[in-house]
């Protein structure tokens, strides 16, 4: 693991498990190709203006914590913003890199968000796209966060996503029903209601934690950040089985894209969709 100076995250052995299993599903090399869907569209979209309605004016320094093979970093980039890239994955970082060959402005380095290589202070923005749900220990979450606090300036922004608690039961079950192909899913289903924690249910999957929305304020709180904005992502949209299509339909995309709009701050709503971000900001 990438980390500030040469110390090493401590772990329990479930940790080093769950790590483990990480490493095995993003080694596959999938992720590069996550948001090309409809799906992926509605996220992709969705999260990045968000994540601008927080940032400050480019050519501000953003760190991409935990930004996989780096779609957000190439955007952040294209806009003219500075951006420090982090990810735990090697293969994610090679693969950045190669992207961002000729673009100007990405620099890219194994890392991981609890023990981060950047100085305090150091940047005016984090974009927090990834970890929190691989980190199923609620200290290890606030530990990242805390991280994420130290290396923004005062008064900078930290955009933390979040996976739904409800994520597996409305997506999983109901529209991938997964219960056909992973039976195991039908027994696991409440206590992953109950608990937030999401086991692998096939090969190449990780364990993952699933956020209520006050569980994600708390947390950000925890780690001394000012809470301003928590909202939901994709809103129902989602769950339509014909979301590629409309998604492609200038009209139905409009139209998908001002419900999520509508209705992201509603509180009985929020955990609805797949993803959280909230923002946080350091006083």
């Amino acid at each position: 693991m990438g980390g500030r100076g040469d110390r090493d995250v401590p772990q329990s052995r479930g940790m080093e498990a769950d790590d483990a299993a990480l490493r095995a599903h993003y080694e596959r090399g999938m992720e590069r190709e996550r948001l090309s869907d409809g799906r992926g569209d509605l996220e992709f979209t969705r999260t990045t203006e968000i994540v601008l309605r927080r940032l400050p004016a480019a050519p501000a320094l953003v760190a991409d914590i935990g930004g996989g093979p780096g779609r957000y970093a190439l955007w952040l980039a294209s806009l003219g913003y500075q951006v420090e890239h982090r990810d735990l994955m090697p293969l994610h970082v090679e693969q950045l890199t190669a992207d961002a060959a000729e673009v100007p402005g990405i620099r890219a380095a194994v890392g991981d968000v609890r023990d981060l290589d950047l100085p305090d202070a150091s940047v005016d923005a984090v974009v927090l796209l990834g970890p929190l749900y691989h980190l199923t220990d609620r200290a290890e979450r606030v530990r990242a966060l805390r991280e994420c606090a130290r290396i923004v300036r005062p008064g900078g922004p930290v955009l933390a996503a979040a996976i739904t608690r409800w994520a597996a039961r409305i997506d999983g079950m109901l529209r991938e029903r997964f219960y056909l192909t992973y039976p195991a899913a039908v027994d696991l289903i409440d206590e992953i209601d109950r608990t937030g924690m999401m086991p692998p249910l096939h090969e190449g999957a990780f364990t993952a934690f699933c956020h209520r929305p006050g569980e994600l304020r708390e947390e950000i709180t925890e780690a001394g950040l000012e809470i301003m904005d928590l909202v939901s992502v994709e809103g129902p949209a989602f769950i339509l089985g014909d979301l590629d299509a409309r998604m492609a339909d200038p009209v139905d995309r409009s139209v998908a894209l001002e419900v999520a709009r509508a209705i992201e701050r509603v509180p009985e709503l929020a955990g609805f969709g797949p993803h959280l971000i909230a923002t946080g900001v350091r006083p």
